[in-house]
């Protein structure tokens, strides 16, 4: 099965599953978010969002392809950006940290580390930005969450994740960015510094004409 993870762009948001291209649980203030499901704007808040992200901030997302069907996406942003942060008993996020928002993998797709993967693209992408951590707001009781919008604890505890203000529903969790990525792009530097190192000398083949 071949994977490949993109960054969220206007152009492949339909690429996203009913229920990402929709949420806005992140996106809005609560107020605002309840306006908009009722009139039924949430996709067009949703292109809005990250459209606006995109301008002022840069990449807020990645969608993950496996054998080149959409299987998942995760979003992130600086906190400033995301309203629905400050409504958390365990708000503010580290003034050093972004927020990763949301993360969903399809029911077809569970299973397979596809998660995994797309946590260490966003500690990829923000490494490369010097971004020093990522925080999210955990939920510790995902079987009471009807949203689906709140990424599970346990879930961001085993992809290195650590908590940092508990809560029994809420709790801030953190990975710190110097230890986020896994060994194989340890190991694709090491090559890349081994490979950069070495010089390769073209010898013109020598030859008497007939």
């Amino acid at each position: 099965m071949s994977r490949r993870v993109v960054g969220v762009t206007l152009d492949n948001l339909e690429h996203l599953s009913k229920h990402s291209r929709t949420c806005v649980y992140w996106e809005l203030a609560p107020h605002l978010k309840e306006q908009a499901e009722e009139f039924g704007d949430t996709e067009f808040e949703k292109e809005a969002w990250v459209s606006s992200v995109l301008l002022e901030w840069g990449s807020c997302g990645r969608i993950i392809y496996c054998d080149g069907i959409p299987a998942g996406s995760v979003f992130y942003a600086p906190p400033a950006a995301v309203p629905r942060s400050a409504a958390f008993p365990t708000s503010p996020v580290s003034p050093d940290a972004v927020l990763m928002t949301s993360l969903e993998v399809l029911p077809d797709f569970r299973g397979g580390g596809l998660g995994r993967v797309l946590v260490q693209s966003v500690a990829k992408d923000l490494t490369k930005r010097g971004v020093k951590a990522i925080e999210a707001f955990g939920n510790a009781m995902p079987d009471l969450d009807s949203t689906g919008c709140v990424v599970p604890a346990d879930f961001l505890l085993s992809v290195g994740f650590k908590t940092v203000r508990p809560h029994p529903r809420w709790p801030r969790l953190r990975l710190d960015l110097r230890s986020a990525l896994s060994w194989k792009e340890d190991v694709e530097a090491a090559l890349e510094r081994l490979l950069g190192s070495v010089t390769i000398t073209t010898v013109e083949p020598s030859f008497r004409p007939a």
